[in-house]
């Protein structure tokens, strides 16, 4: 096992963990022991990673920026950044909506199985918080989401993660220190650089036990979801949604080997163990770390590219969060208010999804809540509010793990096309011992 490259057992701890699950739930009856004994295992690994998410942000984006030297740099690679975040983002959600809009997975439900759905969910834990959710977040301003990005407390942004006040602090911080002397910046410069070289250490660390964690987190998914009958009417839906996530990560591959020039299946190679652990902990924030250990040791990324490029696309970047959003707000449409499917209601979805990926959280579910607010933009009626959410409730965790796969290789891709751009992208040098992985020639 040891000479077993990370993504193999990482992929061997999913496929026991669904197993597992399995026999556990439906024929030993065990559902209480996994979540007793089994899920807090897959919970320390995530609260692991959220705990070094946050320190290696502010380190690596203060590192490297004041790696740059020249502050002219920041504007360049800033810009560049944006434009290709919001330009996949765009293509995302157009791509959602084409299939949506050509299967149209919500035309036809019998009002038998929506009635189901309703009584099932309408008045369940989850759906109620996703309400109350998206009611705190609603914008109380046209300028609110900016005003949101300055911190008044970094130690309180620091201890809540709200990642675009830290983001904008490190960036404060680090543009400060290119405008000092460099003999008076160089003592502040060695701490961060030190710093993140410990929380990178630290990630090779906690990777020793993710095929482990990966096993507990499938578990628990597994035993979650019990209820046939209503799943296999949704399967529709969900095909929509994962066909059109696979479908823009196979735009990143084009994006790979026409811009970047590298293998589309070296690439998938190299990146798996974050897309893996993107796809059970369903948070592109807790698998930040290992995103960043991944790009710069096996993709070969310049540390100040990607040292700023992942921690803005982990909190701006939701391509496919937002193709969700686009698919999941026909389809709700297209069940229950199909009167509201107008070409000018699609656009102000496209606009509001948009928006709303730059605002929603690195964390499992955030789309679901974020979804809320692309319906109130087109004015979807409160009284069906509930019923839509209880719709895609039962499938929106799986749903919720695959679209995090997206939003973690999209990060990825953007990376290397900026570094590619500022001839920052070398040969990778990986350093992490439990890995085998060939090297690019």
């Amino acid at each position: 096992m040891k000479k077993l490259a990370l993504h193999w057992k990482i992929i061997i701890g999913m496929v026991l963990g669904i197993l597992f699950g399995f026999i556990m739930n439906s024929i030993l009856g065990g559902k209480v022991f996994v979540t007793d004994w089994i899920s807090p295992f897959g919970k320390i690994f995530i609260n692991l990673l959220k705990l070094i998410a946050v320190p290696l942000i502010l380190a690596s984006l203060i590192k490297g920026i004041s790696d740059l030297k020249d502050i002219s740099k920041i504007k360049t690679m800033g810009l560049r950044t944006i434009i290709i975040y919001v330009g996949t983002t765009l293509i995302a959600i157009i791509i959602g909506l084409t299939i949506v809009n050509t299967i149209k997975p919500g035309a036809g439900m019998s009002l038998d199985t929506i009635e189901k759905i309703k009584l099932k969910y309408e008045n369940d834990a989850g759906v109620k918080d996703k309400l109350v959710k998206a009611s705190a977040q609603k914008i109380t301003g046209p300028l609110q989401p900016l005003i949101d990005i300055f911190p008044t407390n970094i130690i309180k942004s620091l201890g809540e993660a709200k990642m675009l006040q830290i983001i904008f602090f490190a960036l404060f911080v680090g543009i400060s220190l290119l405008l000092i002397p460099e003999e008076k910046a160089k003592p502040l410069v060695k701490f961060f650089d030190s710093l993140n070289e410990v929380v990178m250490k630290m990630v090779d660390l906690i990777m020793l036990f993710a095929p482990y964690a990966v096993f507990a987190l499938m578990a628990n998914v597994i035993i979650a979801f019990d209820d046939t009958e209503i799943l296999l009417k949704l399967l529709q839906y969900a095909f929509c949604v994962v066909g059109g996530l696979v479908l823009m990560i196979g735009f990143y591959l084009i994006l790979v080997k026409v811009y970047a020039k590298k293998s589309p299946l070296w690439f998938l190679k190299q990146i798996s163990p974050a897309q893996l652990l993107a796809f059970s902990t369903s948070s592109s924030a807790a698998t930040l770390p290992v995103t960043m250990e991944r790009v710069e040791e096996h993709l070969g990324v310049d540390k100040e590219v990607s040292g700023f490029v992942l921690p803005v696309g982990a909190t701006v970047n939701m391509d496919g969060t937002s193709l969700y959003q686009g698919i999941a707000a026909v389809f709700i449409m297209q069940v229950i208010w199909p009167e509201g499917l107008s070409f000018t209601n699609q656009l102000v979805i496209v606009a509001t999804a948009l928006l709303a990926s730059i605002g929603s959280a690195a964390v499992p579910s955030a789309g679901m809540v974020m979804l809320v607010i692309v319906l109130e933009s087109i004015d979807f009626p409160q009284e069906l509010l509930p019923i839509g959410l209880a719709l895609i409730f039962a499938v929106d965790r799986p749903l919720d793990m695959c679209r995090t796969v997206v939003n973690v290789t999209g990060d990825a891709t953007v990376s290397m096309l900026v570094a590619k751009s500022l001839g920052k992208l070398h040969d990778p040098k990986p350093k992490n011992w439990n890995d085998n992985y060939d090297q690019v020639k």
